[in-house]
């Protein structure tokens, strides 16, 4: 039997239109939940434990013993509220500004087909509190208290056109306020009054800052800290979870468009996860993973360091078990942590006098060994681009350094000893005093080289993070794809007319010669091609027999010349009418495209298999020269090699493919090779082995990046601008190339007394990348280099 419909109603007043999500019978219990909020301990708390926490600080004036202030915390967040009458006062010199705004009540939706209800808010110095009526008397039905960790979002657009309101977000200790207006001059009127409100209030401390500052000031009397200690259980080791971060973050969302693919929620939330993450590594028989993933959410999130970094200093003060497995694992987190991140100053002096206390209370311990590590590693870290990779955070379990393998064209790969803060520049200088290239004039870098690209590493940047990416994309790679590798090759070529032909720069020489050769980027004839694979094979497998392995096709000649000489594909001129479209549409949807997919295949086998037979053929034209070569060696034929490469006038000059905007030879925009030398710059037409256009260094008065793919090189008469991937390589090797150019000029004549002397430009160090020289203008933001 339906009911009544006056019974109905009823019902639904009683639970304040539960079933329309509106929840307005429950905002007038609401002065009850704000106080629950403010009783609520924002720092420590058993989960059983009844009533208010009460939390021992030290007296933070130096007229304090150390330890005689005792709060509650509950009265401390009461003091900030102030006492207000039954209702709002018209009159009343504290209210900044009121009005009318409709709220959103516990998360109810809002939506075009209700009446929005609308409440009187006052925003006064202290609080934004709303009233069911302006009138005087009116109930106050809740409030906000506004502190400095508040905050107030701007109205959006998106919300306007899904509701037709503009809103308005504060968000508090454990409340947020959606208010909504139909006019945008209101809802903007109303955040910035907010704003100011939350600007004028005094920073927030919690009681970890004040106990902090209370043991710098008292570190040299170990009896007033030992009571601070034994007093103030927030700054030892808890198995108890943690309800409240011990730093203060803002109140609100977090921005949704920070880096990385995991999703977060508000700072302070984040915070109490990471804790329970902490007490979950205690228990861990493969910690690795976790450490990896805590390191990771304090690089998407910097202002979760100095937290983390609270947090192990807590848990590793007094645990129960000194130096036991679960206590192990926070000083290898906190090894981790040191190696990664930079506390801030307060935070990194608390951490130093935490590591002296331990080192004095167990020195001979596991725990001193990592404290030791700890602090030196605390005075080289700058900041990691990466977390730690697997591998090192094992390696940073047992205090040891990593073995980096760096390949070398033409010799066998270097193993190389690096730790945490070894850079590029460290290595590269070790590996040119191990393979006796000191006294080479030509610049030799690190390379990361994969499948698809290759880029030389950055002299500053860190090989561990060079490893993480490797590791990163070895989980996105497919099976086929060779593994990353860091490898050691020339730079720049300053020159390549006397390196002796016996000494391992010529192998160096020889294999990025043959690089550039199967790259396409050394423009000859097919017959040079040819003889340059036979010259490869006889310094690979000396004279020709049938039983030396053959290497494949593609690494001993250009596959873009095989290509080139099949047929295009035939393509049918695009239909004008769109009758014509939309029936060739429907066609391929059918039968008829089941025919036309058939065709393709068909014409795609017999593409490959007129690949196979050019390949056939090439390799026979190549079988043949090579039999030609009996009785060369090794070095003969490596140096023929290169000789025949040094023909074409480019050779010694790196080639990047750039679209010009505006050419010097008059025609418009076109595919071209920007080639950056020792001497000049130089433009070429793909294929072509004469310059379109050289620019001597002379010439050249500024260059960098106009945007992250547009690169600007500035003349005397000109500007040109080409569009590029690699704009950041390029700046840097100019650079470079100016540098070292500049190093090398002759003196000048003396110039008059009445002159200053103009200071010598800076000479590079021998068979290094030297670092841009004065002529940039612009100089690159990326990691390349220097």
């Amino acid at each position: 039997m339906p009911f009544p419909g006056g019974l109905w109603w009823l019902l639904c007043c009683r639970q304040g239109f539960t079933l329309l999500r509106r929840d307005y019978g429950d905002a007038d219990r609401e002065p009850e939940a704000d106080e629950e909020e403010e009783a609520a301990s924002f720092e420590l708390r058993a989960p059983g434990e009844q009533g208010p926490l009460e939390v021992s600080l030290s007296q933070p004036t130096r007229s304090s013993s150390g330890s005689e202030r005792s709060l509650l915390v509950a009265e401390e967040m009461r003091s900030l509220i102030v006492e207000k009458g039954p209702g709002p006062v018209e009159d009343d010199p504290d209210v900044l500004m009121k009005g009318w705004l409709q709220r959103e009540v516990r998360g109810s939706v809002k939506t075009s087909w209700i009446r929005p209800r609308k409440y009187w808010f006052v925003l006064t110095p202290d609080s934004l509190d709303y009233y069911s009526s302006k009138e005087k008397g009116a109930r106050r039905l809740g409030s906000l208290v506004l502190t400095s960790l508040c905050s107030v979002l701007w109205p959006d657009k998106q919300t306007y056109k899904e509701t037709g309101y503009w809103s308005v977000k504060v968000f508090g200790r454990k409340h947020c306020y959606h208010l909504y207006t139909e006019h945008l001059n209101e809802a903007v009127r109303w955040v910035c009054a907010v704003q100011k409100v939350i600007s004028s209030k005094a920073p927030v401390q919690t009681p970890t800052q004040l106990l902090m500052r209370d043991v710098e000031e008292h570190c040299g009397n170990p009896e007033v800290l030992e009571q601070i200690y034994r007093c103030n259980p927030i700054l030892r080791y808890t198995s108890s979870p943690l309800y409240a971060p011990l730093l203060p973050f803002p109140y609100g969302s977090l921005d949704q468009s920070a880096p990385g693919p995991r999703s977060y929620t508000t700072l302070r939330d984040e915070a109490v996860k990471l804790f329970n993450s902490l007490q979950q590594l205690e228990l861990e028989q493969d910690p690795v993973p976790l450490m990896q993933g805590i390191l990771q959410t304090c690089l998407d999130l910097p202002p979760l360091v100095d937290e983390i970094y609270c947090q192990l200093v807590k848990q590793t003060t007094e645990p129960p078990a000194p130096g036991g497995q679960g206590d192990l694992h926070y000083w290898q987190l906190l090894t981790c942590m040191s190696c990664t991140f930079l506390p801030s100053p307060p935070v990194l002096r608390f951490l130093r006098f935490h590591l002296d206390r331990t080192e004095s209370r167990f020195p001979t311990s596991e725990m001193a060994k990592y404290a030791c590590f700890i602090r030196e590693a605390l005075g080289k870290t700058k900041g990691r681009e990466c977390v730690p990779s697997l591998e090192e955070i094992l390696v940073l379990m047992r205090r040891q350094e990593m073995i980096c393998t760096v390949h070398c064209p033409g010799a066998p790969a270097c193993s190389v000893a690096i730790s945490s803060h070894t850079t590029a520049e460290e290595v590269a200088r070790e590996l040119v005093s191990r393979l006796g290239l000191s006294q080479s004039p030509n610049l030799f870098a690190l390379y990361e080289q994969s499948r698809r690209r290759e880029q030389p590493v950055g002299s500053t940047t860190l090989l561990a993070d060079v490893l993480t990416r490797f590791e990163n994309l070895a989980g996105e790679q497919q099976e086929q794809d060779p593994p990353c590798r860091l490898c050691f090759k020339h730079y720049g070529f300053l020159d390549t007319d006397n390196v002796p032909r016996d000494s391992l720069e010529f192998a160096l020489l020889f294999e990025q010669a043959h690089e550039m050769v199967l790259r396409g980027y050394v423009p000859t004839s097919e017959e040079t091609l040819q003889t340059l694979a036979a010259l490869r094979l006889q310094s690979l497998n000396s004279d020709f027999s049938t039983h030396a392995p053959f290497p494949r096709l593609e690494e001993l000649f250009p596959p873009h010349v095989l290509h080139a000489r099949l047929p295009p594909p035939r393509r049918r001129p695009p239909s004008k009418c769109r009758g014509a479209r939309l029936r060739a549409g429907l066609l391929a949807g059918g039968l008829w495209g089941q025919a036309l997919a058939k065709q393709r295949a068909e014409r795609d086998q017999r593409l490959r298999g007129r690949l196979r037979e050019e390949g056939a053929s090439t390799v026979a034209a190549i079988v043949e020269k090579w039999k030609l070569l009996q009785g060369m060696g090794r070095p003969e034929a490596m140096a023929a090699y290169v000789a025949l490469v040094r023909e074409w006038p480019g050779f010694g000059s790196t080639l990047f493919d750039v679209d010009l905007r505006a050419s010097p030879v008059g025609a418009g925009p076109q595919r071209l090779w920007l080639g950056i030398g020792a001497k000049a710059v130089s433009l070429y037409k793909p294929g072509e082995p004469e310059p379109l256009d050289t620019f001597c260094y002379g010439r050249i008065s500024s260059f960098g990046a106009s945007d992250s793919s547009t690169f600007r090189l500035s003349l005397e008469d000109q500007d040109l601008l080409f569009e590029t991937s690699q704009v950041d390589e390029i700046a840097q090797l100019l650079g470079t190339y100016l540098a070292s150019a500049g190093a090398r000029q002759p003196p000048h004549p003396p110039e008059p007394a009445s002159s200053p002397p103009a200071p010598a430009p800076p000479v590079p160090p021998p068979a290094l990348c030297p670092a841009a020289g004065p002529w940039q203008h612009q100089p690159p933001t990326g990691s390349f280099p220097s």
